[in-house]
This record gives structure tokens, sequence and C-alpha cells, in this order.
């Protein structure tokens, strides 16, 4: 018997097949950008599943604005803490 409901995943794929010839218009630099910006909402298809009561364009939203949010704050504490040392690298900063 099949689902009568399409899931989370479903919707979001249908979401950004709708949004392909928006990405075919963007310049090839751009475009990587988008397809990382849209694995970011598919990074979270499990989470968004719980909300079904939400519109599925509004998740993936979320779920992108969340990992780029992530993003600014990895940015923001290596500004404050400095980049991390490689493992193998000395203490007095020679590699």
């Amino acid at each position: 018997m099949g689902r009568t409901v399409p899931t989370y995943r479903m919707y979001l794929e249908s979401i950004l097949d709708r949004w392909m010839d928006y990405r075919r218009a963007l310049r090839e630099r751009d475009r990587e950008l988008f397809d990382e910006v849209m694995n970011r909402a598919r990074q979270h298809a499990s989470a968004a599943s719980y909300c079904a009561h939400l519109d599925p364009v509004e998740t993936a939203f979320l779920s992108i604005f969340l990992e780029m949010q992530r993003e600014i704050a990895e940015l923001k504490a290596r500004q404050v803490h400095g980049p991390k040392r490689a493992s193998g690298e000395a203490a007095t900063g020679e590699a």
C-alpha cells in the first residue's frame, strides 16, 4: 500500500526541483554556492520531518539559516581564539 502523505524529503526535493530554472540562470560560481545552500537544507531533513504542521519551504529555510549561523559562530570563535593548529605542528608555531 502506498503512502498517502509525501515525506518531508520528497517535499524538499520537489521544492528544489522548482528552483532549478533559477539555478540554471546563475553564473557558475553562484551555482556552486546555491548547491551548497540547498545541501544545507538537506542536512536537517530528519529534524524537519517532525514539523509536519509547518510549510516545507519554511523548514528548508530554517535548516539553511541554522547551518549559516553555525558557520558564523565558528568564524567568530576562530577570530577570537585564533586558528587551530594542525595536529602535527610544534607548539612554537613551526610547521
